[in-house]
């Protein structure tokens, strides 16, 4: 993505992860927020997790969006290795995402990981934009932009509905 420095990193357990987390990499974009996307297992390949991790901070990286399916541990991988702050992405699977809900949720003291809607990567994203807006006064503007655009449309959809059956 284009921008300045790298802030986010996106990590998916699967390239067929990427249609869901392709979200987040859009919303950031919106943003102005560079980002990076990458395709690495917790399970299949937990060295390279731990290799990406250890050096993202060092690259720019100041805030992890993990998504996975299934077994879904890669968000909290990412978390017990780093003291940035992850937030998970639990991704539709076979049990409708209930379970990768839960392995993204349930998480031990002390290795926290912010979770979002099963599929709701988007909501990631804007996650991922407060908690850099907490030290940037641009992002905090535009994160303002955003949510007064939010209510434009809902009040546009509340006029559009009451005309109609009001």
């Amino acid at each position: 993505m284009g921008g300045a420095t790298l802030r986010v990193g996106i990590l998916m357990g699967s390239d067929s992860d990427w249609p869901v987390m392709q979200q987040a990499v859009t919303m950031l974009e919106a943003f102005g927020v560079r980002a990076e996307a990458r395709v690495l297992s917790a399970h299949r390949s937990p060295e390279l997790v731990r290799r990406y991790v250890r050096a993202a901070a060092a690259r720019g990286i100041k805030v992890f969006i993990a998504g996975a399916g299934g077994a879904a541990h890669l968000a909290g991988t990412v978390a017990a290795q780093t003291t940035l702050p992850v937030i998970g992405v639990p991704i539709n699977s076979k049990l409708k995402g209930i379970d990768s809900l839960l392995s993204t949720l349930q998480m031990p003291k002390g290795v926290p990981v912010a979770t979002v809607a099963i599929d709701n990567a988007a909501n990631a994203a804007i996650l991922a934009v407060q908690c850099l807006a907490l030290s940037d006064a641009t992002l905090q503007r535009r994160l303002a932009a955003y949510k007064r655009k939010l209510i434009a449309g809902i009040q546009k959809a509340d006029r559009t509905l009451s005309a109609k059956h009001g």
